[in-house]
């Protein structure tokens, strides 16, 4: 196989199709939004395949590693290594190699042991219900949102599009975003899976060395569970999304003392209280 550690992959491929309208047939070029299987290898040994864009894969795997509970902290991994493997005979696909502290491999390895094949499915693969991990951390209280400007969601909802290049290439990848306390979009990044482009977001923040609890993730997306407990995580305090909340997201939201907003626009916005 060729090994391409150079560069990240564009995110999407050009395509040729066939536009109907109107009765007419017409051939054209169009962009796809490329979703690779990424390989997450921890010290050796292979832990989950990800269904993602092949982009920014050195953030997606800090973020995923923090969110997912395998490290408690960015300074528990000490190397990440990206590998992109795409030969035009198999299936292009990317490796991520991780050396992580002992203590982190070695929970890592007991839990293995408690699951039938973890994949990138929110809970896929865990054998009984006692193994959801539903309890999620108290969000610190910084005083964040008491220096939220007034218009600061309304702000994030107008800024992010401009920051979604691969969403108007091809119209299929989701968007996270880091705000600021005025809605000033500082970070974004874009993947098929929207739990996916979160990893990115905060894997970029915590190599970034940036205070995940002085700002607010943005979303172009429904408000899930598993985005609002991987926000928690790491102490976000406010998750706001462009679509509708779930009940368990509601939920998990109260319990950790999150702020909880969706059908997030430029003029409107409706909050979950954690109260």
């Amino acid at each position: 196989m060729n090994q391409l550690e150079t560069e990240d992959q564009p995110g999407y491929i050009e395509r040729q199709v066939r536009r109907h309208r109107r009765g007419e047939v017409a051939v054209a070029s169009d962009n796809v939004g490329q979703e690779w299987p990424v390989a997450l290898v921890f010290n050796g040994i292979s832990h989950a395949v990800m269904m993602c864009t092949p982009r920014d894969l050195e953030a997606f795997a800090m973020g995923f590693s923090l969110t997912e509970g395998i490290v408690e902290r960015g300074s528990d991994i000490h190397d990440i290594e990206v590998y992109y493997r795409d030969d035009g005979h198999t299936l292009p696909h990317a490796e991520v190699h991780l050396q992580v502290v002992q203590q982190a491999f070695l929970a890592l390895k007991d839990k293995r042991r408690a699951l039938a094949g973890r994949t990138g499915c929110g809970v896929c693969g865990i054998e009984s219900i006692d193994l959801l991990d539903l309890q999620p951390e108290r969000v610190p209280d910084t005083g964040f949102l008491t220096r939220l400007a007034p218009d600061a969601i309304e702000r994030a909802a107008r800024e992010l599009p401009a920051h979604q290049r691969l969403t108007k290439l091809t119209g299929g990848l989701h968007a996270a975003a880091w705000c600021d306390d005025t809605g000033a979009v500082r970070f974004a990044f874009e993947d098929v899976g929207r739990h996916n482009a979160l990893d990115k977001l905060i894997g970029q923040l915590v190599l970034q060395r940036v205070d995940t609890t002085q700002g607010f993730v943005f979303l172009s997306s429904r408000a899930s569970y598993e985005l609002v407990r991987k926000s928690a995580r790491v102490g976000v305090p406010m998750v706001v999304t462009i679509s509708a909340p779930t009940s368990l997201a509601i939920g998990i939201a109260k319990q950790a003392g999150l702020r909880l907003v969706s059908f997030a626009r430029e003029n409107s916005y409706v909050e979950y209280d954690v109260e």
